[in-house]
């Protein structure tokens, strides 16, 4: 590692979260001060609804990297705030699918140019091959180390 020269400490900081902690505070502010109670963890999986509704929970779990407890104890909530309902599959009622409400698909509307604007403060100053760089690296990494 040091043969890269690199600030370990740095490093070790940001890939364990230092940077999507200071995103997710400064995106529960901007949600807040717009009067949208949710949090960054219901922001990801609103984002994935609104591209693919009617979803398993599992589904969810993938494109979220939560584990299932995390992801149950997520739609319980979004569902006690009417922003999504599980309904069985006709197929298997053993497996629910997550599904939008209409509050839910509502949200869309009001969150997505919050978030945007977040994003756009964070990378204030970052060019683009820059971010695309940072992206490239990050996927590496976790493929490097993913279990």
């Amino acid at each position: 590692m040091e043969q890269f020269n690199i600030d370990t400490r740095m490093i070790f900081a940001i890939l364990n979260g230092k940077v999507s902690l200071a995103i997710n505070r400064k995106l529960t502010k901007n949600f807040r001060l717009k009067g949208i109670d949710i949090t960054p963890e219901q922001w990801t999986i609103l984002l994935f609804l609104w591209d693919k509704d009617g979803v398993t929970q599992q589904e969810l779990c993938n494109a979220t990297f939560k584990d299932k407890p995390s992801m149950t104890r997520l739609i319980d909530a979004m569902e006690r705030q009417h922003l999504v309902v599980r309904i069985s599959d006709k197929s298997d009622r053993r497996i629910n699918l997550v599904y939008l409400t209409k509050d839910g698909r509502a949200l869309e509307e009001t969150a997505r140019p919050i978030a945007n604007q977040t994003l756009m403060e964070a990378l204030r100053g970052v060019k683009l091959e820059e971010v695309k760089l940072g992206q490239e690296l990050l996927r590496k990494i976790f493929y490097n180390i993913k279990e």
